[in-house]
């Protein structure tokens, strides 16, 4: 006679990436899988705005490792292609620097080769040995870090071995060090160090570890979706309902029900209790302690070395007029970066020269603006809210002015005059919108002495059937290791529960 399992059932709170990535990876595998979320529409902070005529990609803007996409659909006997469209974008991006200079980033060698070689005649040959050392940084994470989803130094330490750990790893350089071992010319050390975005972190605080960036980026593409970003969570939101999960919206969690070392269910804002034999929290790993667990302050303190990544202005400009000197994705040089990222990192104070990431997605998509119009999106990294340390409204604005007056006069003339509609976000109205930490954006700081640049593990050191996925936890923020996020949570549900 055989017995009947019944199916498991698993609740996911938050359908973010990393939760939309959950659930579609544990449906696949048989589960029943309820993902509630409490905003009006799924992909947390990827996330639209249809404004006057301009649509905005309030979230993320840059896509790498494509092939983490794809495993989400491959993996439950789908094509990608018939889902999102993704395409490349070239340049990668285009630097510009207070002097006037311009250096593009391009996945074309020749291209590459013609840039490097105008703003120094060694810095071909000193990419090159940088570029092989990046990939030498990508192998050894891919191996391990990704593949196995290590979750704590000594799961490094156990798969790589102390050795080989610090030699793979470069483990006593920070990434700033890592670059200027290779590189001499210093403009091409600023390029290679903002590699950093992609975290929201310093590259004189980040272990070396973090210059695989440019690997992946080179050597996976830097892609966009065609009709906007928000394409992404359009088309995991078709495949998860498609596999059976049963979707939520506006439906706000507010607690976890818990006995012993098990959680048991989730009770959402109208007072409504949902059973869960397993629960997946998309909710950061600190504010799902503070807000879901009212976990104690001893509970707190073990989490303190994982404080919150940077913040941003953020700032989506519908403008009547074009930019053709921009490209999709562009960088404006702040001429002091080690102030900067000081003001950002041990200041906790809005910089005076800050550098600045400007996306102009009309370069690669048209339709997303009325005809002859742009859209400028500004991002500087800015603090995390600091309690100790508050910045006012008055002094956001100030910034904010601070900011267009320097693009204006690194060449987008009369920009103000040309603003036709905005869309203004402080760390506040982040934190609001998806309770992140502080108002951070890419979750967990990669500080190498903080952390080591691990963020806080999947599992929950408290209970044993609850886990995390986003930018909190291995292995850290941006979309592609988001979405790996959501497949790693699956690999550890599937391996608790056989043993």
């Amino acid at each position: 006679m055989t017995h009947h399992v019944p199916q498991k059932k698993i609740i996911i709170i938050g359908a973010g990436l990393g939760g939309l990535s959950a659930a579609i990876s544990l449906a696949t595998e048989g589960f029943a899988v309820e993902l509630i979320e409490k905003n009006d529409k799924v992909g947390g902070k990827l996330n639209v705005l249809i404004k006057d005529g301009f649509t905005f990609d309030l979230g993320p803007s840059i896509l790498t490792m494509p092939a983490l996409f794809d495993a989400l659909f491959t993996n439950a006997g789908k094509r990608r292609e018939d889902y999102i469209n993704f395409q490349q974008i070239e340049p990668h991006w285009r630097n510009f620097f207070e002097d006037g200079s311009v250096v593009d980033l391009s996945a074309d060698p020749a291209i590459m080769h013609t840039q490097l070689s105008q703003l120094d005649p060694k810095a071909p040959e000193e990419f090159a040995r940088f570029m092989a050392y990046s990939r030498r940084l990508c192998a050894a994470t891919e191996a391990g870090y990704f593949a196995k989803g290590i979750d704590t130094v000594w799961e490094l330490l156990k798969f790589y071995g102390p050795l080989r750990s610090a030699l793979d790893f470069d483990i006593l350089h920070s990434m700033d060090q890592g670059v200027r071992k290779h590189i001499s010319h210093p403009k091409l050390v600023e390029i290679l160090n903002y590699f950093i975005k992609y975290v929201g972190s310093s590259p004189y605080d980040a272990p070396a570890l973090m210059n695989l960036l440019p690997a992946i980026q080179f050597d996976y593409g830097l892609w966009y979706v065609q009709g906007g970003m928000y394409a992404i969570a359009q088309g995991l939101e078709r495949l998860a309902l498609e596999l059976g999960v049963k979707i939520h919206v506006n439906t706000e969690i507010t607690e976890l029900i818990h006995a012993g070392q098990q959680v048991t269910g989730v009770v959402s804002a109208d007072g409504e209790c949902r059973h869960a034999d397993i629960v997946v929290s998309n909710m950061e790993v600190i504010p799902a302690m503070q807000k879901l667990l009212n976990s104690s302050a001893a509970e707190l303190q073990k989490m303190q070395g994982f404080a919150p990544s940077c913040s941003g202005l953020v700032l989506h400009l519908g403008v009547n007029r074009q930019y053709p000197q921009l490209a999709h994705h562009n960088f404006f040089y702040s001429e002091h970066p080690r102030e900067h990222f000081k003001a950002i990192f041990t200041e906790h104070q809005l910089s005076e020269d800050p550098t600045i990431y400007l996306v102009a997605p009309v370069k690669s998509d048209p339709q997303q603006a009325p005809e002859g119009c742009e859209i400028i999106k500004i991002l500087p990294h800015i603090p995390h809210l600091d309690p100790a340390k508050p910045i006012t409204a008055d002094q956001y604005l100030a910034f904010r002015e601070r900011v267009l007056i320097k693009l204006e006069r690194m060449g987008l003339t009369h920009l103000r005059q040309h603003i036709v509609t905005e869309e203004y976000w402080t760390p506040h109205d982040i934190e609001a919108r998806y309770y992140s930490n502080q108002g951070s954006i890419y979750g967990v700081v990669t500080d190498r002495f903080k952390n080591l640049g691990f963020k806080a593990p999947q599992r929950s050191g408290q209970f044993k059937n609850l886990y995390f996925v986003g930018g909190s936890v291995n292995p850290g923020g941006g979309m592609p290791m988001v979405v790996l996020s959501g497949q790693l949570v699956r690999d550890k549900i599937l391996a608790d529960l056989k043993d």
